[in-house]
């Protein structure tokens, strides 16, 4: 890899780790870079997965006043979320790594609608709870949102654009919470599927050790400029930052 290279993987590190905070996709940033400088697709995923772990640690550390309250909830979720995580990376591995590429779209699509519309059907969830005689939801989103981390994280172990969108368009959705504290949630989530992936990956996939420590340092810079800029936003602005990452997201992704 040369200077410049080398240069253009911390920048892109940089950039992944303030948007993953922020709201996710910071992989649409990485991967292509790493293509670009002559990585195989698969060695290029795994570097970056392995690369990214640093950042999302940063970023959940960032976003610590916002996790006050809510280890039972990370627990439960997370748990789960290990679980797909560690499916996914699996999945790299064994599948074509065309087999998940035709889907990925529909899912950041229908978790770009979650967000944009979750206000309203959050609302509308409630009204028919009190109808039927209270509130009934549970705290944690029950099992539907367990179901949903499962298969998100799944997705996220595999390769993990827009990761984060799904887990904001679900728990947005689901859990009764200010969308900073969802944010929060969704960053230590992230950095444990990552982690597990990584722990998974180190073992039985080639990755570069260059690529992986320049990601590294510059994720774990980003994930700290991402939680200075994310806690300040307002939660229209946030969805708004969403829904403008996960579009572009989706153009990507069909342009590949």
């Amino acid at each position: 890899m040369s200077l410049w290279e080398s240069l253009a993987v911390f920048a892109a590190g940089v950039g992944a780790g303030t948007i993953n905070t922020i709201v996710g996709s910071g992989t649409l940033i990485t991967f292509p870079v790493l293509l670009a400088t002559g990585l195989p697709p698969v060695t290029a995923n795994v570097s970056n997965t392995l690369g990214l772990v640093p950042g999302s640690i940063s970023g959940a550390i960032g976003y610590r006043d916002e996790l006050r309250g809510q280890r039972a909830r990370v627990l439960r979720l997370g748990s789960v979320s290990l679980v797909g995580g560690l499916a996914g990376a699996a999945l790299l591995l064994a599948l074509p790594s065309d087999a998940f590429g035709t889907i990925v779209p529909v899912l950041i699509g229908l978790a770009l609608v979650l967000v944009v519309f979750q206000p309203r059907l959050a609302a509308a969830l409630r009204r028919r709870q009190e109808a039927a005689g209270g509130d009934t939801s549970h705290p944690d989103g029950g099992p539907a949102l367990l179901t949903g981390m499962l298969f998100a994280s799944a997705y996220g172990g595999y390769f993990g654009a827009a990761q984060g969108v799904l887990y904001l368009g679900l728990m947005g959705l689901l859990l009764r919470e200010d969308l900073q504290r969802v944010n929060a949630v969704k960053n230590v989530i992230a950095a444990m599927v990552n982690g597990i992936a990584a722990v998974f990956f180190l073992f039985v996939a080639e990755f570069d050790w260059t690529a992986v420590l320049l990601i590294a340092v510059g994720s774990t810079i980003g994930g700290q400029i991402g939680a200075r800029v994310g806690r300040k936003l307002s939660p229209t602005v946030l969805r708004g930052v969403i829904v403008t990452v996960g579009i572009i997201a989706i153009v990507q992704l069909l342009l590949r």
